[in-house]
């Protein structure tokens, strides 16, 4: 049996994947929306934010034979905690990321944190539409809202728990954009034209995040883009493609099967 952090949709299509190769999973996400659309699939579901210790005991109780992580790019601490369980119970780790892309350009700008992509923003003013997610809005709000010359406007997921960390920053319903992607180039212009945005804050998630479709339609109407890189993790056993994982995972089970028949 394999554990499996998933969350994002090409985890979800890599999970069933997995299933539909014979392999049984427990996958784990965070919110019950995304384990809704897991169990549609067939797929075993964990719902909840684990820790290290978390993660060891799973391993150690269930008997799992190897753990994929497939979390968001950005989901560091998940990663961190997981690898380092796996290394500790002596069970391969395994890492699917979706392939980085590059977004240079004119009217773009690569920062390398949260903290440094809301300094820019500050110097810039103007009408700010932050599509980074709910996690780290305080980053933001903390030097961007109530400022002078700025309107902060956030993009994200409409969930409660996001909207209710929304009020406990302070920050007004009319500049909170609660919707669900992903979306076309078309339909991010008609969004950045409905609130006269003059700078988009954005992750470099990768292609299956829609960052593209974000930074093309900004630049076609003369946006300026800040794109906050990926975190820099040295992954062991890190793929890109379901295949390779599938190779790797088949490969995992069959030694195990040989060890232990």
């Amino acid at each position: 049996m394999i554990l499996f952090l998933a969350g994002t949709s090409d985890a979800r299509a890599l999970a069933i994947s997995l299933m539909e190769a014979g392999h049984e999973l427990l996958t784990t996400v965070v919110t019950e929306n995304a384990a809704m659309e897991l169990r549609k699939a067939g797929l075993k579901v964990y719902v909840g934010r684990l820790t290290n210790e978390d993660f060891v005991r799973m391993i150690k109780e269930q008997g799992f034979q190897a753990v994929i992580d497939a979390s968001h790019p950005f989901a560091e601490e998940a990663s961190k905690n997981a690898s380092t369980a796996a290394k500790e119970v002596r069970v391969p780790y395994i890492r699917y990321e979706r392939e980085s892309q590059t977004h240079e350009g004119k009217g773009v700008m690569i920062v390398d944190s949260y903290a440094l992509a809301a300094e820019k923003a500050f110097e810039k003013k103007g009408v700010i539409m932050l599509t980074t997610g709910s996690k780290t809005l305080q980053v933001f709000t903390e030097k961007l809202l109530n400022q002078p010359d700025i309107r902060v406007i956030a993009r994200m997921l409409p969930r409660k728990d996001n909207m209710e960390k929304c009020e406990l920053l302070g920050f007004p319903q009319r500049d909170i954009v609660a919707i669900q992607g992903p979306f076309t180039k078309e339909f991010n212009k008609a969004l950045y034209n409905q609130y006269g945005v003059t700078t988009m804050v954005t992750k470099e998630s990768g292609k299956v995040g829609s960052v593209d479709e974000k930074v093309e339609a900004a630049k076609e109407l003369g946006i300026e883009t800040i794109v906050i890189k990926r975190p820099k993790i040295n992954y062991e056993n890190q793929y890109s493609s379901f295949a390779d994982v599938l190779a790797y995972i088949n490969k995992v089970v069959i030694t195990n099967k040989t060890n232990n028949g």
